[in-house]
């Protein structure tokens, strides 16, 4: 997992499939969330880059990016924002889906 900031956000995100797990310590779904996520980028070694960003400390950023609501999931590629999921009920089958579905739709 690459660990994000305002100084490396726009890099990171330009190439290829990037999920970007927007998370806080005091979000309990996020940190219940956080060991299926880091299994899943196991999984996706290779052809998905996994980054979180912690939003204490980077508010502005998670604003810019229309994270208003924790936990939140960004999916980009190649730099646009594809795929925003979010909320209580989240699980890493509903992101695994959102994964798949970009993986495929990358020709």
């Amino acid at each position: 997992m690459i660990e994000l900031n305002k100084d490396n956000f726009d890099a990171a995100i330009a190439q290829g499939v990037v999920l970007v797990d927007f998370w806080s310590e005091s979000c309990e779904r996020c940190m219940e969330l956080m060991p299926e996520i880091h299994q899943l980028a196991d999984a996706y070694c290779g052809k998905v880059t996994f980054c979180s960003l912690n939003i204490q400390g980077n508010r502005r950023l998670a604003m810019a990016q229309k994270v208003m609501g924790l936990p939140s999931i960004v999916i980009w590629r190649n730099g646009e924002r594809v795929a925003h999921l979010s909320g209580e009920t989240l699980d890493s089958e509903q992101i695994r889906e959102a994964l798949e579905a970009q993986l495929h739709s990358v020709a």
